[in-house]
């Protein structure tokens, strides 16, 4: 019973709770371990209740009924998943609270796109952070956003680390299928990274250091309707070198023009290699009133890496300095007004800017090459919201998009300039009929958003459905279905594009060579929970249409041909999770076939996917003991389709390739450790001491293989995935 927990809680944590007695009347809650946070602790009695826990100051805690459980519908959790932090809601996604992130292998801090990778359907083709695989989906097909912002970069250290603080985030939100008809955009999967709405109550800080980089953040309450946060976080690589740096620049520099200028006949060499990274954000949040809010928000990220290239020519030493940077800049506003109790308005404006530059010097060629992707989003929404009744609540808007990509590239000798920009303007409406029992068993989202590409001259008409119904305390099913369409996708020209380490760049849809993307989606799940266990399993099928070769990153006789195709990927997605009092434990289970369709390639037929993975397992376990985590899993999957050379190996100049996608790499085979040490530095500072290690037992997986031709010599490239990797944290939260 809650009411019997409570006087020991005040005790523990110094509090003092303020309810009615009625409130609290046959509340049953699960015990929770004595090592838990305060917040953690609340925000679980959230989740098993219909009540809410409000932090008045830092010791008084008032316990309230949810008034307005529809309005607030899409923030009720039904359950943890695999561990503290995550959880998932009656819509189908999954929330990450960050401040609430426990541990899981391999991770002491909540990393958000690395902790997402732990759920079924979500994977990492070549275990970067920025190349998120949504069921067998590109990166680029997923719509990420940062305050309902939308970004064009998601990593640091070009892939292996988030972008985005996650101690700034309220929480994240991952959307793989029934998305609502607010968001357009993301054929595959939706991120949201949603920041705080409204001033907190008191100062929260924090600092934290690990091998990689240096962090801080602080929300300031300027008064009670104001508070401006401020975060910033800095990579030490370029002070000191760690080796858990050595590391990460071995994998994400392998196979690209830093580590081959060191093959070089001409003996050249890379020094002074120079690479940082950096992000900055703040927002700032006025509650004008009771009913009206105003927030800015405003995020950069930049990575930099520049180096010297040395070499001999006619007996002299000569040296030339390449470099590449990428940067993300946003800065959105958003107004909110409560006009009633029952509607509310709110618009928002935003602007998002991607930038990635490359210089390149070839010593032996005298050759400068110069290339430049760039891309300009600026957009306005206006959305209404009017809860019709207890059961009904109807979602309107309009949303303006303008987005502008140029593409430079410039050499030097001999002289060539191309500079390309193209401009797309996209209209969209959009309405969405929430429909809630009174029982809260049956729950109906249906809605549509209606797209008018500007420049294609094309119009999509794009229905959704999320449907759930709750049949017992606990078994429930839930049927989802989708049709999205998105005019942007990165492609790849060379493989040596950018000096062969960011590849891509945005492209936008022309009508032809590059369409619109299409996709339909539908899946139906069950959820079983009881006594601490939780099972789920879903199954789905997708299909997109309007895909290209040079979006798919082909390594094979594909890699010089622009068709255009689709794929369709079909599956199951399956998660046990079982709880005790100090363990947990959980399964993730991914099912898959995933094929390519290109009426001009393989005589017709269908292939194997480049991100075909057919089976995917994950198995983890946490424990905790006193002020102590411990957690370590082990993830299994196939290996990625492969295409192997036949014989004779090489036929009219070109090298003689089988069946395209006819193999596979070995399997893919990884265990994870993590643990953590929480101290009470004072009643108002803790502190967290965190030691991960990443590949325990140093397995050596190949994530890529292909194969280069030079003159009449065959070289195979191999892509190894992260050796043994241990890393260590201090952090330290106000």
């Amino acid at each position: 019973m809650l009411s019997k927990l409570l006087p020991k809680i005040q005790k523990q944590y110094d509090v003092v709770f303020s309810y009615v007695d009625k409130v609290l009347v046959n509340v049953l809650v699960t015990p929770q371990a004595k090592t838990i946070s305060l917040e953690a602790l609340l925000d679980g009695f959230e989740l098993e209740t219909n009540l809410r826990f409000t932090l008045i100051n830092g010791r008084y805690i008032a316990i309230t009924v949810f008034i307005d459980q529809i309005q607030e519908l899409d923030e009720i959790y039904l359950t943890e998943y695999i561990a503290s932090g995550i959880s998932t809601n009656r819509t189908g996604q999954i929330t990450v609270k960050p401040k609430n992130f426990g541990i899981l292998p391999g991770v002491t801090e909540p990393d958000v796109l690395l902790t997402i990778q732990a759920l079924p359907g979500i994977s990492s083709i070549n275990e970067t952070v920025s190349n998120i695989n949504i069921r067998g989906g590109t990166n680029d097909q997923n719509i990420l956003l940062w305050d309902d912002i939308k970004m064009y970069q998601s990593g640091h250290f070009f892939g292996l680390i988030s972008a985005f603080n996650p101690y700034f985030l309220n929480k994240v939100t991952v959307t793989k299928n029934g998305t609502s008809a607010k968001f357009g955009d993301g054929v595959s999967g939706m991120i949201q990274m949603q920041l705080d709405e409204h001033p907190n109550d008191t100062l929260i800080a924090g600092a934290g250091l690990n091998l990689i980089h240096a962090d801080g953040f602080a929300k300031i309450q300027l008064n009670k309707k104001m508070e401006v946060q401020v975060s910033a976080r800095r990579s030490i690589t370029d002070l000191v070198e760690t080796p858990t740096y050595a590391i990460y620049f071995d994998r994400i520099f392998q196979d690209t023009d830093i580590t081959n200028n060191n093959q070089d006949t001409n003996n050249t060499t890379t020094t002074n290699r120079d690479f940082y990274f950096y992000d900055m954000s703040t927002k700032f949040i006025y509650d004008i009133s009771k009913t009206d809010n105003l927030q800015f928000s405003f995020l950069n990220i930049y990575n930099d890496l520049s180096y010297t290239e040395e070499a001999t020519l006619n007996n002299q030493r000569q040296a030339v300095n390449s470099g590449i940077t990428q940067r993300n800049l946003a800065a959105g506003l958003t107004y909110n007004r409560e006009w009633t109790p029952s509607f509310s308005t709110q618009v928002q404006l935003y602007a998002s800017t991607y930038n990635l530059e490359a210089t390149n010097f070839n010593i032996t060629d005298n050759q400068r090459l110069f290339q430049e992707n760039d891309l300009a989003d600026s957009s306005i929404k206006l959305h209404t919201k009017y809860r019709i009744n207890e059961n009904f609540t109807i979602q309107n808007g309009y949303q303006f998009a303008e987005i502008g990509i140029t593409n430079i590239q410039d050499v030097s000798n001999p002289q060539f300039r191309s500079d390309r920009k193209d401009v797309m303007r996209n209209h969209a409406v959009y309405s969405e009929l929430n429909f809630v029992s009174d029982s809260y068993r049956t729950l109906v989202n249906i809605g549509f958003r209606a797209n008018q590409y500007g420049k294609i001259d094309q119009f999509r008409f794009e229905p959704r459905l999320n449907f759930r119904q709750q049949f017992s305390n606990h078994f429930s099913v839930l049927v989802l279905g989708e049709y999205k369409s998105q005019s942007i996708s990165q492609v790849i020209d060379l493989q040596n594009d950018f000096l062969g380490i960011e590849k891509r760049r945005w492209t936008l849809a022309n009508g032809t060579s590059v369409p619109l993307i299409e996709s339909k989606q539908a899946s139906i799940g069950v959820q079983y929970t009881k006594n601490n266990l939780l099972i789920s399993a879903e199954a789905y099928i997708k299909k997109v249409d309007g895909i290209t070769t040079r979006s798919q990153g082909f390594q094979n006789q594909f890699q010089f041909v622009n068709a255009v195709g689709s794929y369709t990927a079909q599956g199951i997605d399956v998660l046990f999770n079982k709880k005790w009092h100090d363990f947990n434990t959980w399964m993730s289970y991914s099912f898959s076939k995933n094929d390519y369709d290109f009426m001009s390639l393989n005589n017709g037929e269908s292939f194997p996917n480049n991100l075909d993975i057919t089976h995917n397992l994950t198995l983890g376990g946490t424990y905790t003991w006193k002020a102590y985590e411990f957690s370590l899993g082990t993830y299994y999957r196939t290996g990625r389709p492969t295409t192997t050379i036949g014989q004779p190996q090489i036929v009219n100049g070109d090298i003689n390739y089988n069946a395209p996608n006819a193999e596979n790499l070995s399997d893919y085979f990884r265990t994870d450790f993590s643990a953590t040490y929480r101290l009470m530095l004072s009643k108002k500072i803790k502190s967290k001491i965190g030691i991960s290690v990443w590949n325990v037992f140093d397995q050596k997986n190949i994530l890529n293989e292909y194969y280069n031709l030079d003159n009449t010599v065959i070289s195979e490239i191999q892509n190894q995935s992260l050796g043994i990797t241990p890393n260590l944290s201090f952090r330290v939260d106000f």
